[in-house]
C-alpha cells in the first residue's frame, strides 16, 4: 500500500483526485490544509466520513510517506489577483516544507501542482517541449508574479536532481465542482445558462485545452507507478478546443446565447493567452494516455453541474 501525503486539501483539483482515489484501496491517504476542520466537513459530505485522516501542517513532518501531492496554492483568477504578492511566499513556504522532509525521506515522490503560467504570459503559440521560460525581466507586471513564482519553484526542483520530484504543469481543468462564479470563461458561459441570461464575450480567438478529472487523475497513477524521476510535464487531453467551437457546441447542447463584444470581458489575472495549452507530451513517456477531448470532458461535466442548479430551484 502507497502511503500519500495530500497538501493543500481544500483545493478542488485535491478534492476530486481524494474522490477518485477513494475507489481503489491501494493508496492510503493523509490529508492536510490550513482549515482542517473545513476538510473534514467536505469528506463527510462527499461519503467519505472518517475515511482519511486529517490534520493542519505541523502534523506532516512526523509521518513517513512514499508520496506527497502538494496542490497549495490558488486556482481561480480572482484569488490570484487578491493574493497579490504573497503567492511568492505562500508558494515557497509550503515547496520548502516539502523539500526538506525529502532529505530525510529520499525515497518519497514529490509531485508538485505547478501551471502553464511557468512558461511566461504570451503563448502567442502553444507550448512545446522547446518552449523556453520567459519572463519579463526588466518590468515584471502583477499579472506574471503566479507564473515566475511556478517557475521558481520548479527550478528549484532541477536543482535537486537526486531527488524524485515531478512538477505537473496544469493548463485548464474543469469539473462539476468548479465554483461556478469563478472568473472563467467556461463559468461565464455555464452562468449564463444557468441564469437564461446572454452571455457577452470577446471577439479574442482563443485556444484552450481542458482537462477531466479522470484523466488528471489517470496522469497522477501513471507518474505514481512509473519508475522515480526528476522531470516536469504538461497536462493535455485528447484534442484543445477554441473557443467558436466551445460556444458553438454549448449554443447547441444548452441552449447558450451569447454576444460577440468589443470590450475585454473577464478576468485575466495570468495574462491574455490566446493558445494557452501545450504539445509537450511528455507525460506520455510516464503512461499518460488520456482518454477525453476537451470537449468530451467539458459537456460531461457541464451536464452534471447545469442538473444540480435546476435541483437546486426545483425545477
Amino acid at each position: 500500500m502507497m502511503r500519500i501525503a495530500i497538501l493543500g486539501a481544500t483545493s478542488q483539483i485535491a478534492r476530486d483526485l481524494i474522490v477518485s482515489f477513494s475507489a481503489e484501496e491501494k493508496q492510503h491517504l493523509h490529508l492536510f490544509a490550513r482549515r482542517p476542520d473545513e476538510v473534514a466537513k467536505w469528506l463527510a459530505s462527499a461519503g467519505l466520513s472518517g475515511r482519511y485522516p486529517v490534520d493542519d501542517f505541523s502534523e506532516f513532518a512526523k509521518q513517513k510517506f512514499d508520496a506527497v501531492i502538494n496542490f497549495v496554492g490558488v486556482g481561480n483568477p480572482a484569488q490570484a489577483v487578491a493574493i497579490g504578492n504573497s503567492i511568492f511566499d505562500v508558494t515557497l513556504r509550503f515547496d520548502e516544507l516539502v523539500l526538506d522532509y525529502l532529505k530525510t525521506h529520499t525515497a518519497c515522490r514529490y509531485l508538485f501542482l505547478s501551471s502553464g503560467a511557468a512558461y511566461g504570459s504570451g503563448f502567442n503559440e502553444p507550448a512545446t517541449r522547446d518552449t523556453p521560460a520567459v519572463v519579463a525581466i526588466n518590468n515584471l507586471a502583477p499579472h506574471e508574479w503566479y507564473g515566475v513564482a511556478k517557475l521558481h519553484a520548479e527550478c528549484r526542483h532541477r536543482a535537486h536532481p537526486e531527488l524524485h520530484i515531478i512538477d505537473i504543469r496544469v493548463f485548464n481543468y474543469f469539473t462539476r465542482t468548479q465554483d461556478i462564479d469563478a472568473r472563467f470563461l467556461i463559468t461565464d458561459i455555464l452562468r449564463a445558462i444557468r441564469d437564461k441570461t446572454v452571455l457577452k464575450t470577446s471577439a479574442d480567438y482563443i485556444v484552450r485545452d481542458f482537462l477531466h478529472p479522470s484523466d488528471f487523475y489517470g496522469l497522477v497513477r501513471g507518474l505514481l507507478a512509473a519508475p522515480p524521476a526528476n522531470a516536469a510535464v504538461d497536462c493535455y487531453s485528447r484534442a484543445p478546443i477554441d473557443k467558436p467551437t466551445l460556444l458553438a457546441a454549448m449554443q447547441e447542447q444548452f441552449g447558450l446565447r451569447y454576444e460577440i463584444t468589443e470590450a475585454t470581458v473577464g478576468v485575466n489575472a495570468t495574462g491574455s493567452k490566446p493558445h494557452y495549452y501545450s504539445l509537450n507530451t511528455r507525460a506520455a513517456d510516464f503512461g499518460y494516455q488520456p482518454g477525453l477531448t476537451s470537449l468530451d470532458g467539458v459537456l460531461i461535466e457541464a451536464r452534471e453541474v447545469l442538473l444540480l442548479a435546476s435541483e437546486s430551484v426545483g425545477v
